[in-house]
């Protein structure tokens, strides 16, 4: 199976903290720097369980984007795409209860125009994963388009994540569910915070709401998070449920997530 996802590859550095912050003073964190972003994610996890992955995206031509590149392919996922400017950058607070927020950089990334995007990339495509964080700004959200297309063409299913209730709000609901129904998604996954801010499921797809500790339910099918013995951090595992439902569907959707919250970092 071929999973391609197409979005950004960031360097995320993510600082697990020890107690609340102490402006202007010191907190003691556990901090590691890695590749990330929501469809590099995907695609890592995908080829952790077992698929053929693929990332299609803009990365950086800097220290960062050779640094998130290499941790990316070391993990079995194929790069496609150019390499120019300022690489993704993401930095992540993540309290003692495993909770987290991002401060993101999104560099060259949303600047991927619809003719960078080869025919041949796609090629083979099974499952197509489609970042929302390449939805919200052009020409990335054109070349995401053309990459729809191209992997329809090759019978793929389409999976889009709406990925950000902050920047749906920013973008408006409006524009942000007419771009989603546009692509004609297979399956959307939305966490609630994004399920509020779109308002509601779209007709015509699989509508999977993820609950965090308390679940997920797979266009209406309820499912229990899988017990872990201690959540040490819940940056990706949104992503790594995606990658399991399409690898296997919810029960290895689960499994990854899982796998994903009982480490720091995003990727396996």
């Amino acid at each position: 199976m071929l999973v391609c996802s197409i979005g950004d590859l960031t360097l995320d550095v993510v600082a697990r903290l020890a107690g609340p912050l102490a402006p202007g003073g010191d907190v003691d964190a556990e901090i590691a720097i890695s590749p990330g972003g929501q469809a590099a994610n995907v695609a890592a996890w995908a080829a952790a369980l077992g698929a053929t992955a693929r990332f299609v995206g803009k990365r950086g031509d800097d220290d960062a984007g050779r640094f998130a590149a290499a941790g990316l392919r070391t993990r079995g996922v194929e790069i496609c795409g150019p390499a120019a400017g300022r690489n993704a950058v993401i930095c992540s607070l993540v309290s003692p209860d495993g909770e987290r927020s991002m401060a993101s950089d999104r560099g060259s990334a949303p600047s991927l125009a619809p003719e960078e995007v080869e025919a041949e990339w796609l090629a083979g495509c099974d499952a197509l994963f489609v970042s929302g964080y390449a939805l919200f700004r052009s020409p990335a959200r054109e070349a995401a388009a053309r990459a729809v297309e191209l992997a329809r063409k090759e019978g793929a299913v389409v999976v889009v994540d709406l990925a950000s209730w902050s920047a749906i709000e920013q973008v408006g609901v409006g524009a942000c569910r007419e771009l989603v129904a546009g692509l004609r998604p297979d399956a959307v996954f939305a966490s609630e915070a994004e399920d509020r801010a779109f308002g509601g499921p779209l007709a015509g797809c699989a509508w999977i709401l993820k609950r965090g500790a308390r679940g997920c339910s797979f266009d209406g099918d309820e499912r229990a998070a899988l017990p872990v013995e201690r959540v040490v951090d819940t940056t990706g595992a949104g992503d790594a449920l995606a990658a399991g439902w399409m690898v296997g569907g919810p029960e290895l959707g689960l499994e990854a997530a899982a796998r994903c919250v009982a480490r720091l970092g995003s990727m396996p």
